[in-house]
């Protein structure tokens, strides 16, 4: 039996990357998908791997999460197609990596803030009446970079924190409407990541050794079907939580 058979999932940056890897865990267990991003062409091929894939319906929505308007459009236009909305994965983030704070501008730190905290908020606030209807959850991520405090992610790192502390409030606030709100810390490997791997094999073999389990995850497989249980009802009774998805390197109370 599909843990979310017939549900309604929208996430973000689902054309790519991690994301796409959470749109497939969710497609596998049956829900239908609305994935958003930046470039047409790959939400649409995602689209068409996956409705090929697992039999399910994908709504795929061209939107910048910085924008306000375009995010209100994305919900009405799930809301059009589908009529509800079971779970909401805030994955997509855009930020200055690997620049040191004192270089940063303030059309940096503006470019994580908007793309990632602002995003999260406008997305969160319209889907919450829908949430509250199908006693749905949210998802957001955040990362060890803030966690952890990582060199080069000042800007990446606040607003990850920012979201955190957004999604513990929320999930306070939304628990007596049966809404749940937590959080995924993860450390996978993407596109990006495996071309740092083929360009730079000694300095990834080094950061491999600080990894206890001895390797990246994989976005489907150990992200998604960790996803996948805090969008089901295995997961009804846990709320406000940060889960750190990061092979042991994070270790923490």
């Amino acid at each position: 039996m599909k843990r979310l058979l017939g549900n309604v999932t929208i996430i973000t940056g689902g054309g790519k990357g991690i994301g796409f890897g959470l749109a497939e865990a969710f497609a596998e267990q049956g829900s239908n998908l609305v994935i958003t991003g930046r470039t047409e062409s790959r939400l649409v091929a995602a689209k068409e791997k996956l409705e090929q894939m697992y039999g399910i319906e994908v709504l795929p929505i061209v939107a910048d999460g910085a924008d306000e308007e375009a995010i209100k459009n994305v919900v009405a236009k799930t809301i059009e197609k589908f009529g509800k909305i079971n779970t909401l994965v805030n994955n997509a983030q855009v930020s200055k990596s690997g620049t040191p704070l004192v270089e940063h501008t303030k059309e940096d730190f503006d470019l994580a803030i908007y793309s990632g905290l602002y995003a999260a908020f406008f997305y969160m606030r319209e889907c919450f009446p829908y949430l509250k209807e199908s006693k749905g959850s949210v998802i957001n991520f955040a990362s060890g970079a803030g966690l952890f405090g990582k060199l080069g992610q000042s800007s990446y790192a606040a607003a990850k924190e920012g979201i955190r502390g957004m999604s513990r409030v929320a999930a306070a606030e939304w628990g007596p409407d049966g809404v749940r709100v937590n959080v995924i810390c993860p450390l996978a490997m993407t596109e990006s990541l495996a071309q740092w791997r083929d360009n730079y094999p000694e300095l990834f073999q080094k950061t491999i050794q600080g990894i206890p389990l001895g390797h990246f995850a994989d976005p489907k497989q150990d992200i998604g079907r960790v996803c996948v249980f805090l969008a089901s009802d295995d997961a009804a009774y846990v709320t406000g939580e940060t889960i750190t998805l990061q092979g042991g390197s994070g270790l923490r109370p």
